[in-house]
């Protein structure tokens, strides 16, 4: 296989709701290509599930932001690169492990079910609230992004009061079209918010994570004052934008194949293969599988070098022929989770319980609640956004 470039990269979509076909091709002629992307970096893209899971699964790859190789979607200075302290996504082992082991139990499959119920009661307070306004309503600003931010905000023991301050950070966080000086900005407003909020639970701790996270810190002593606040910086904002964006996403997803809410109508039990298939099907984190190569590695008979950056496109695997039974289609009854919506190896998203079991609830409750539920505005008039290689949109209007 030659070293061809394929142009640069994102690719464009031609429907909102599939990803760019730029990666059909891809996979058939040349699933392993180098792209030069929006930095000017130059990366290796992988299109094949098996080829995504042979990255993500090898010791010899890094996550380091900093790294001069790591393929940056966007232009920023490597002396800036080189003065953030990274993050816990951003880290290798033995540093990466260690943080994620003051966490890890804090989101298990058992801890979650015990949340379930009181996501339930957040669900319902919504659905409860939108019915008595009454359509057209956004659904993104009055249940996809409210419930997630609420039931991370509780998780953490942070105030829900300040969800709308947590929100517009957010967005600037994951916005390409960010400048330097607001990046900055935004970091330090949040900075400073939880390192008061720390300050609060070290001095007098409650029943939350954020309180046992600094307790359990205390003994192990893996991170220090600073790492704590970005330890919470990264669970607010890792657990309320991609939920959000897979709620709307998954309800026009929904709505646009009838036969499958129908099916998913007729035999509620669908619901967690349904939510299985919609992760799939959309896969909003595309870029998030992005890595440097330590030493030299052979990935599908092509030989990638050393300090070179590969990507490998998740929505691109989860559309791999070879995996998934006609992959465009949205089929609820497919089941499975072979799909590489929260990633694969060590990285693997922290929070995927927590997120199927809010897409489960609010999936079963808005489509039983509201029978009638509609689009307000056709597709391709919706706002879709795709930032930083995550896929959402800005808006959701419905009515009933």
């Amino acid at each position: 296989m030659t070293d061809q470039q394929t142009g640069s990269f994102p690719y464009p979509r031609t429907c909102p709701l599939s990803p760019p076909e730029a990666y059909a091709t891809l996979r058939a002629e040349q699933p392993i290509s180098r792209v030069t992307l929006g930095s000017g970096r130059q990366a290796w893209l992988l299109t094949r599930h098996e080829h995504i899971r042979q990255l993500l699964a090898s010791p010899d790859v890094s996550s380091n932001m900093a790294h001069p190789g790591y393929p940056l979607s966007f232009d920023v200075p490597q002396e800036v690169m080189e003065q953030q302290r990274p993050v816990m996504l951003a880290m290798d082992p033995p540093d990466h492990t260690a943080q994620r082991k003051l966490v890890i139990s804090e989101f298990t499959a058992r801890r979650m079910l015990q949340l379930r119920p009181r996501v339930q009661e957040i669900v319902d307070e919504h659905l409860s609230a939108m019915l008595a306004a009454g359509g057209p309503v956004d659904l993104m600003t009055t249940l996809a992004l409210p419930v997630p931010s609420m039931v991370i905000c509780e998780l953490l023991g942070v105030p829900y009061a300040d969800r709308e301050f947590f929100g517009e950070c957010t967005a600037k966080l994951l916005s390409v079209s960010t400048g330097y000086e607001e990046l900055g900005r935004t970091h330090q407003q949040l900075h400073q918010y939880f390192t008061e909020l720390i300050a609060a639970k070290t001095a007098e701790p409650g029943d939350d994570l954020l309180s046992r996270l600094v307790e359990k810190n205390r003994d192990a002593e893996v991170l220090d004052d600073e790492g704590l606040v970005r330890m919470a910086t990264v669970l607010l904002v890792g657990g309320h934008e991609t939920t959000a964006n897979m709620i709307a996403l998954g309800v026009v997803g929904l709505l646009e194949n009838p036969d499958q809410l129908g099916k998913l109508r007729a035999n509620p039990d669908l619901v967690p293969s349904a939510v299985e298939e919609l992760l799939r099907h959309f896969s909003i984190g595309d870029q998030v599988t992005s890595r440097v190569v330590l030493a030299d590695m052979e990935i599908g008979g092509v030989l990638i070098r050393a300090g070179e950056g590969v990507i490998g496109l998740s929505a691109s695997g989860n559309h791999d022929e070879a995996v998934f039974t006609d992959p465009g289609e949205l089929d609820i009854s497919r089941g499975g989770r072979q799909h590489l919506a929260f990633g694969y190896g060590i990285h693997q998203c922290i929070g995927q319980n927590l997120a199927r079991i809010e897409l489960e609830i609010v999936f079963t409750e808005l489509f039983s609640r509201i029978p009638g539920l509609r689009l307000a505005a056709p597709v391709a008039e919706l706002p879709f956004k795709d930032n930083a290689g995550v896929y959402g949109l800005h808006a959701l209007p419905v009515t009933w």
